[in-house]
Parts: C-alpha cells; structure tokens; sequence
C-alpha cells in the first residue's frame, strides 16, 4: 500500500496518463527499442573483458589485445550513443504529454464554475497545473519506461551470469535478501515523505499567492509578524518532509555499497576455496564478475527511486485528473444554441432562487423585468445579493430554481460567447492584467483596431492622460494596474465596456472608489453609454440612481420594493428609509 492508502499502482490511472501519450507513440516504441538494445548491450564489454584476459592474456597474444581494445573502444561510444538517444527520447515523449495536459488542464480551469474558485485556493490550482504536471513527465523521463530499461538490463546480466557460472552466480547473489529488503523499507519512506512534499508544496503555494494578493492588507494591519510564523509552519513541514526522505537515502545507499561489497567478497572467497592457485584461464571470469556486480547493482541501486517517481507521478496524475474530471465546469453550448449578433436587451427573472452554499440561499423567489432601452437600479445592504444577479446574468453561476431571459429565451439556450458578447460589465474592483494599456482595454483582441480604442478614449475623455504616461497606450500598468490610480483603472475599465458597444450594460459599484473628478468623468461616460442600451446599476450611492427607470430593492435576497425613485419615496418605505440614512448622514 502507498501513503494514501491505495495500491502501488493505479493501472486505472496510469493508462490515462499514457492515453496522453498516443499522439507521440514513435517516441514510446522508439524507447522501448533502445531500452531493449541497451538491455541486450550491458553484459558484452565484461564478456570481451574476460575473453581478452582468459585467450589473449593467457594465451600472450599482444596483436590482438590492440584489436580487442579498439572494439571496446567503438562499443563505448556506440552505447553512449545509445544511452544519450533513450535518454532524450523519453524526455521528449514527456515533455510533449506535459504540454498537452498542461494545456488540456488551464483549459478546463478556464470553463470551471466560479464556484470552484470561491472553494479551491487559486495556489493550488497552480501547483495543479505546473507542479503536479511537471511531476506526470517523470513517469516518461524517469519512470516506467526507464524502469524497464533497467529491469532488462538485470535481466540480461543475470541470465549471462548463470550462462557463464551459475555456481559463481548463486554465490554472487547470497546478499541480495538484505537489498530486496532495503529496497522496499526505503521505498515505503521515500513514498511517505514524497506525499507530505508534495501535500507541503501545494499549502507553500497556495500561502504564497494568496499573501503577495493581499500584502495590502498585511502591512496595512501590521500583520507581518504573525503571518511570517504562518509561513514558518508551512515552511517547516516542508523541510521536515524532505529531510526525511534525505535519511532514506542516506541509509539506502551506504547499503548497496555494503551489499555489493558483501558479494565481491563472497566471489573472491569462492574463487579462492575452489582454486587455491587459481590459473590465469580463470582469472577473466572472476573480473567480468565483479564488473557484473557492478552493472547489476547500477540500476538495483536507482531502481527503487524510479518507483517512487513512478509513484509520485500517478500522485500527481490522480490530482490533475480531479480538476480535469470537474463536473463544476460551464456546460457545453446546445447544438442548436441562439447566437444572435445582437440582442435587443429585454431581461427578466422568473422567481429565481439561487445559493452557492447548499441550504443556504442568496436570491429567494427574484423576478423582475427590464425592458429594451431601460435603466435598472438595484439597491440594498451589503450582501442582499446584488452582485449575484449580474453573476446569474453572465451565467458565471447557475441558478437552482427559475428561469432568467434574455429577449424572451431562457439564457441556457444561448451560445455563451454570444450572450457575454452582448453584456458589458463594469466592476467595482477592477482587474488590470500586467501589459500594456491598449492590451488591458481590448483583451489582446488583434481585431480591434487602435483607431476605436481611441475613439472610445475621447469619449469619456481619458486619451489626453493616456496620451500623458510614458509610451501612452504602450504603458506598461503592472500587475493588477498597480502603477495606476483605482479611479483610473476604472476609467479604464469603461474604455473596455465602451469598446465592445453591449446591447446590455452592467454597472457594479462603478463609482464607489473613484475621487470626484474622476466620478463626473464616469458620469459623463455612463449617460453616454446607457443612452439607447439596457442598464443594470448597482449603487451605494443612491443620489447617482435618481434617473432610474426602475429601482428594485433588495434584503436578504428578496425583492422589497419596485417603481421609480419618486414613487419609492412617497411609498416611505425600505428604500425611503435607505434614502433618509444616507442623506442624513451627509448634512452631518
């Protein structure tokens, strides 16, 4: 059993793995070819070692010596060939699976539910996606087909060495009881403590990643002592778990040497019990024997850690599998899927209930309806589930209850890419990603030309300070616009919206982190932009929603109130009493 508790080998996974590996198949038979080859190579030069010493020495024939020489000469170089080429080999057959699962796993992670990355911690989908991968080669480069190079060549050497002296031979191999025994001690550790690195790898990265993202917050709160003993913890079972397997080793292979030590010991007193004036005739066999020894002891000595690759690597193959095998993804377009090039923009909830948690809802019982061309407000405490409407809207999430339409066709029924195309969005937290300007505003779209990104710029009148930074639209923002102001990082964000003309415009908190300068410049994109499109808007700020059509008050998930800003008012109800709040505190 492994350290997870299942069985050495996962048959089961390992084919996936290697079903991987179909479209580089020359490469695996090419492998395989070599390794036999080189199984069939590994007695020869201690067989031409003994000849030479047993006729030639013996028989004192020097011209043949330089002969002899020479061959040994030309089959070293040819096996380093031989050698190099399986060697490369495998490490391009892995290499070449890592890319495509590689590929195959950012993939799916990029149609995982939104779910999966509110409970997955982002860290360890990256160990995921680049270590546990990077792991999967060393099963080609390091792993199985290595290992049946290996167990050949012993097969091979053995069956020579009988051939020649099976007496000799079964001398030889008395102390391999305690190598087979050691073998499988150090095995067993070495399994244990690749399992904890790797388990300790995966909380490094993930604490990793997660604090660079939020250094903020650390330094902000003075943070940095507690957290650094966080990582200490972490760092520590790391160290603890590699420092274990560094004794395995330490143990393992002092033994090899004392067992290989054991049997040229046991050789020489064969040799010398049997023959007490042992003639040169025989003086060959016992040196091709200890040179046997030797190539037996070669792959014996490393086999037992290419198992644990071998295993390590299914470790790894069986938690990548688990992200590919995610049944949490979006799902797949309908064959017939709607794919309009635009839409008119009507929008409605048809007694939605949504809950990311189970038994927990968000939404309860939400309809409501917006018409083309409409303005929608929506307002409400922190947490009555603003936001998660324009998640439904995009189909980020999925509802458990209800039907939401979009020009009267449930959203389901729509091509994906086609319906976001006709939804823009602007966030209250804008993400920037590290590049240029123009790459952040058109996504690295190469169809959008730099002309309508400018256009789109002087619109809401942000070219002139684009036009200010060094290099201009080539200005390089910065992981997260991190050299950019948070209002302007929201002007660019509207930039964006602006540039993909959506039938259908969703404003989340917009205005809720920008000076007021920046604000009246949104204002003034957002009155432009909402002119003849569906609007959903989200707003602390109720002196901005005033020009609504329509205001939907939400609490705890469920529709309070629903009418203008005026007749909400005069209703003096939940959102007069926000309203009266709000203003208050302002005149205080």
């Amino acid at each position: 059993m492994s350290a997870s508790g299942k069985t050495f080998f996962d048959f089961a996974l390992l084919r996936r793995v290697f079903a991987y590996a179909k479209p580089y198949r020359k490469y695996f038979w090419l492998s395989v070819i070599l390794s036999v080859l080189l199984a069939l190579l590994t007695p020869v030069r201690p067989k031409l070692i003994e000849y030479t010493v047993n006729e030639y020495i013996a028989g004192q024939l020097p011209e043949m010596l330089v002969r002899i020489t020479l061959i040994q000469i030309g089959l070293i170089f040819f096996e380093s060939i031989m050698r190099f080429s399986f060697s490369y080999i495998t490490a391009l057959l892995g290499q070449s699976v890592v890319k495509d699962m590689r590929i195959a796993t950012y993939k799916k992670i990029m149609h995982l539910n939104l779910s999966q990355f509110d409970k997955t911690p982002i860290g360890t989908l990256t160990t995921r996606t680049i270590n546990d991968i990077e792991s999967i080669n060393d099963i080609f480069s390091d792993g199985l087909v290595p290992i049946i190079a290996d167990l050949l060549s012993i097969l091979c050497v053995l069956g020579v060495m009988f051939w020649t002296d099976w007496q000799l031979t079964l001398v030889a191999l008395i102390p391999f009881p305690i190598m087979l025994i050691g073998t499988w001690y150090f095995k067993e550790s070495i399994n244990r403590s690749f399992h904890k690195v790797r388990n300790a790898v995966a909380a490094l990265n993930a604490f990793v990643q997660e604090h660079l993202t939020g250094m903020f917050v650390v330094q902000a709160f003075a943070a940095e002592e507690r957290e650094m003993e966080k990582f200490k913890k972490i760092n520590r079972s790391h160290r603890d778990a590699n420092i274990k397997a560094i004794f395995a080793y330490s143990v393992f292979f002092p033994l090899v040497e004392i067992v290989l030590a054991l049997a040229i010991g046991l050789i020489v007193w064969w040799t010398s019990k049997e023959a007490l004036h042992l003639q040169v005739s025989q003086q060959g066999t016992v040196i091709s024997f200890i040179l046997f020894l030797n190539l037996l002891f070669r792959p014996l000595r490393m086999i037992a850690d290419k198992f644990n690759v071998l295993q390590m690597g299914i470790i790894a193959g069986e938690r990548v599998f688990k992200v590919l095998d995610n049944p949490d993804s979006t799902p797949a377009d309908k064959p017939d899927a709607f794919s309009p090039e635009k839409v008119a923009g009507k929008i409605e909830f048809r007694n939605v209930v949504f809950e990311y948690l189970p038994a927990v809802p968000v939404l309860k019982d939400v309809s409501f309806t917006v018409q083309p061309g409409e303005t929608l407000a929506i307002v409400g405490h922190t947490g009555s589930g603003k936001s998660t409407i324009i998640s439904l809207l995009n189909r980020l999430y999925h509802i458990q209850e209800g039907e939401i339409r979009v020009d009267d066709r449930d959203i389901r029924d729509y091509r994906l890419d086609a319906l976001r195309k006709n939804i823009g969005v602007v966030l209250q937290d804008v993400f920037l990603f590290s590049g240029s300007v123009i790459d952040n505003i058109t996504l690295r779209n190469p169809d959008i030309p730099k002309g309508k990104v400018v256009e789109a710029a002087r619109l809401i009148e942000m070219h002139d300070f684009i036009e200010r930074l060094p290099g201009g639209y080539d200005y390089n923002v910065m992981e997260r616009g991190a050299t950019l102001s948070l209002g302007q990082r929201q002007l660019l964000s509207f930039i964006r919206a602006m540039l993909y003309n959506p039938s259908i415009l969703i404003l989340d908190e917009a205005t809720s982190s920008v000076d007021t300068e920046s604000e009246q410049l949104i204002q003034h994109a957002i009155d432009t932009l909402i002119r003849g499109r569906t609007s959903i808007v989200i707003a602390h700020r109720l002196s901005t929603i005033r020009k609504a059509d329509k205001i939907l008050v939400l609490d705890k998930g469920e529709v309070k109130e629903t009418g203008t800003h005026e007749e909400l008012i005069r209703l003096n109800g939940y959102y007069a009493k926000l309203h009266a709040m709000q203003f208050a505190g302002t005149e205080k």
